[in-house]
């Protein structure tokens, strides 16, 4: 097996700024429980491909309503290696959770980025039976797996990512 990435929390001060922008203002000791508590994606089981994102907070959606969650944490990757994210298989299953944009795609130059590579997950409960959502602090909510992907002969792109959504087509 190959072992081409590695997990970090971010900065305190970057957490606290994707809280805030996801959550509103809280007490600074709320917010460094959470921060305290962010654990590091996991693979379940030997057998797993994918790796669970844990909730910082307690999230309840109804139906329709959609949360930004900021994970905490970043990932450091080889070259021509992407994360690819998706809702828990279950959640998706139950719920019909999704991620707003369908797949997270983290790509390996998005560590570097001025935000840390903050990984933040924006999901929607779009149940069509009324069901509401709940996760727990600490509950696993989405999960990611590493894919090695391989460009074109011709390729030319020589630019430097500075930023997450949109910010490679500017």
């Amino acid at each position: 097996m190959k072992r081409i990435a590695k997990f970090e929390k971010v900065s305190y001060e970057q957490f606290k700024e994707g809280w805030t922008d996801c959550f509103g203002a809280s007490g600074e000791e709320e917010i460094k429980a959470a921060y305290e508590k962010i654990r590091l994606p996991r693979r379940a089981t030997a057998g797993s491909a994918g790796y669970d994102f844990f909730a910082p907070a307690d999230i309840k959606l109804a139906p329709g309503e959609t949360v930004k969650i900021p994970t905490g944490i970043r990932v450091w990757m080889e070259p021509e290696w992407v994360l690819k994210c998706y809702p828990r298989s279950g959640l998706g299953f139950k719920y019909r959770l999704q991620l707003n944009n369908t797949v997270g795609i983290i790509d390996s130059d998005y560590y570097a980025s001025d935000n840390e590579g903050h990984i933040f997950c924006k999901m929607t409960n779009d149940t069509n039976e009324g069901k509401t959502v709940e996760l727990g602090e600490g509950e696993g909510f989405m999960q990611g797996i590493f894919v090695e992907y391989g460009i074109t002969l011709d390729d030319d792109a020589t630019e430097i990512r500075n930023g997450g959504f949109g910010s490679t087509t500017k």
